[in-house]
């Protein structure tokens, strides 16, 4: 696994950080909730999100930054120095630091919730996207949380599957990699465990 310094345009990043200590950074579904509407509020602008799973202490995402004009628009800047990896960057920080503030109010408690270093990781290759994908909603699986990855409420694996529901997740794309909707399912099923020791998370 190779950790990447820079966010560049149109490339995909595998996402993940973990709360300080012993702590949780979920003590109910509201907290869940309220910080899937800080990434959409956050990280949709500026990135397509094709993954994703929320555990206790952790998170994990797999999205792909959006092109240059995008991002440029959204921050309002046509300079030629524009650092796009730092724009990318506060936008993270943001997100993560507007659900602390609020879950640190809720609970009364102070200083950091999140580890200092978001690890983020450039994902190329097409079977890569594959296990990553599952190696996510295999999370809870894994942690003996459930069952299989369809009991976990807090992946995006019944959002992908559940065509009839709106959704902002990029599920065409996801079942083009799998080769359907019908793949993408049985290899959740026959890949439970398999892959679990190929991130050094």
């Amino acid at each position: 696994m190779k950790y990447i310094d820079k966010f560049h345009p149109d490339n995909f990043y595998h996402i993940f950080n973990h709360a300080v200590g012993n702590e949780n950074l979920f003590n109910s579904h509201e907290n869940y909730i309220f910080f899937l509407s800080r990434f959409e509020h956050y990280i949709f602008p500026i990135a397509k999100t094709f993954s994703y799973c929320l555990m206790r202490n952790h998170f994990h995402f797999l999205i792909q930054v959006r092109n240059e004009n995008i991002i440029r628009e959204l921050a309002n800047n046509t300079d030629q120095d524009f650092d796009f990896h730092k724009f990318i960057m506060q936008r993270l920080s943001n997100f993560l630091n507007s659900y602390a503030k609020a879950f640190n109010k809720q609970n009364n408690r102070k200083g950091a919730l999140f580890l200092d270093f978001t690890k983020r990781a450039q994902i190329q290759d097409e079977t890569y996207f594959l296990r990553l994908i599952n190696y996510i909603h295999q999370n809870p699986v894994h942690h003996q949380f459930c069952k299989t990855a369809a009991d976990w409420y807090y992946s995006s694996y019944n959002s992908i599957i559940s065509l009839n529901k709106f959704s902002k997740l990029e599920r065409d794309a996801v079942f083009d990699w799998f080769g359907g909707i019908e793949e993408f399912v049985s290899f959740h099923q026959r890949e439970k465990f398999s892959n679990f020791d190929f991130l050094d998370l």
